[in-house]
């Protein structure tokens, strides 16, 4: 796009060189869907005064309306800033208190500028303020937000995603554009090299530069709090589906988390499952294993690499929570081999937690995650027949039998086993 200054319009460059369509200014200035807004704040009216927020479906439907209105009344002029100035400068400002400690101290009450500057040795005016409540000139008090930013595995995601991240999401344009915006697929020199000009993956990136690593550990767990589980009885029958028919002698191993990090899936597994037949077994490189500090000790630890043979053969259950969407298509190949090697025909599943985006109506947080894929890992979230053609080859000689899914859930799980 180009401005004319004398007149006052924008100039849209057409595909064709030297195609040029005049397009007025004023179209910058005005809301982005003013006849929406009527039907909008319709439904928004519908939940009543006092709706019951507390209840998923009523929040998370007001939300969407409440994220439509905004959307439409924004001007264009309005959202261009919010996007280049307002999301970039709120994630450093909120970053920045986070690990200066700001939120820490400020979490039991309102404290003045001053008061926070002095007790953490720093200028004034480098406390960056963002998502906390105002009480006075210069007095801050905690939200349920910042409180939220104290615990680890919540507040974690804004250094980590700062530190080893988000360069490559800034970057991707000019990855793209140099690349005559071919869709990337080499994990080993792709955007997230090209961006932080280095020979390593996110992985080796962030465990080689402290506390980067441990970090996106605790970020795995917090990206999954509230959501549906997939070992609920509304979502997936696990009593129905892996229990029953469950090998009863002693070495039995029910339960194969393969890079399962920390172990908060599998941990929450055997909270909701204390008597489940068979052994739970946590995977992940040494680094990941090291990093525990508290586990079940019903779960047993196993350091494994899954791009090389799986030791555990026969098990009933092999997991794997948002680990392929990390690898593009051939590399996900190859993490698959050795696990389909491993099943049991007619015995054995493999249950893959991810997101499996419709053709239609996609989930906001499922294709902000896409683009991020595609920076991070040269890859992506999978529709259906992505995941088909992904899994479902000769090679490998799997077939999905079920895509689970539960209301609300942006992810499913995708049961699959031997042909």
């Amino acid at each position: 796009m180009a401005m004319d200054h004398k007149n006052g319009s924008l100039e849209k460059v057409g595909v064709v060189k030297g195609e040029v369509n005049p397009l007025d200014i004023s179209i910058a200035v005005r809301a982005c869907d003013a006849d929406a807004v009527p039907s909008v704040l319709e439904r928004l009216s519908s939940f009543g005064k006092t709706p019951p927020v507390e209840r998923d479906d009523i929040r998370l439907a007001m939300l969407a309306d409440a994220r439509t209105l905004v959307r439409a009344l924004e001007t264009p002029r309005e959202t261009m800033i919010k996007h280049n100035w307002a999301q970039p400068a709120c994630h450093a400002a909120i970053t920045t208190c986070y690990n200066a400690g700001v939120l820490d101290l400020l979490r039991d009450g309102p404290m003045k500028v001053d008061q926070l500057a002095s007790k953490l040795g720093m200028h004034r005016e480098v406390l960056a303020m963002g998502y906390i409540k105002e009480t006075d000139v210069d007095e801050y008090a905690p939200t349920n937000f910042s409180k939220a930013l104290t615990i680890p595995i919540i507040g974690d995601g804004y250094p980590c995603l700062a530190g080893g991240a988000h360069t490559a999401s800034t970057k991707l344009h000019e990855y793209l554009r140099q690349t005559q915006y071919a869709t990337p697929s080499d994990f080993a020199a792709g955007p997230y090299q090209y961006a932080f000009d280095t020979e390593m993956n996110l992985f080796q990136y962030m465990h080689a530069h402290p506390p980067l690593g441990k970090q996106f550990d605790h970020h795995m767990g917090g990206y999954r709090q509230g959501r549906p589980s997939w070992m609920d009885p509304n979502f997936y029958p696990v009593k129905e589906q892996i229990f029953a028919g469950m090998d009863t002698s002693e070495d039995s191993v029910l339960l194969v988390d393969i890079g399962g990090g920390l172990g908060h899936d599998l941990g929450e597994f055997s909270a909701k499952y204390p008597d489940a037949p068979g052994r739970l077994v946590l995977q992940d490189l040494q680094v990941v294993i090291d990093g525990i500090k508290q586990l079940d000790p019903k779960i047993e630890r196993m350091n494994h690499d899954f791009l090389t043979e799986q030791p555990l053969k026969g098990a009933r259950a092999y997991y794997m929570h948002s680990v392929l969407h990390d690898w593009p298509d051939d590399m996900c190949a190859n993490i698959l081999k050795p696990l389909a090697g491993a099943m049991k025909r007619g015995y054995s599943k493999l249950l893959i937690n991810e997101n499996v985006i419709p053709d239609k109506d996609a989930d906001w947080q499922a294709t902000a995650l896409d683009v991020l894929m595609m920076a991070l890992f040269a890859s992506k979230e999978r529709t259906l027949t992505q995941w088909r053609q992904l899994l479902e080859t000769p090679e490998l000689g799997l077939r999905i039998v079920r895509v689970w899914s539960a209301e609300h859930s942006q992810e499913s799980l995708i049961e699959c086993e031997l042909v």
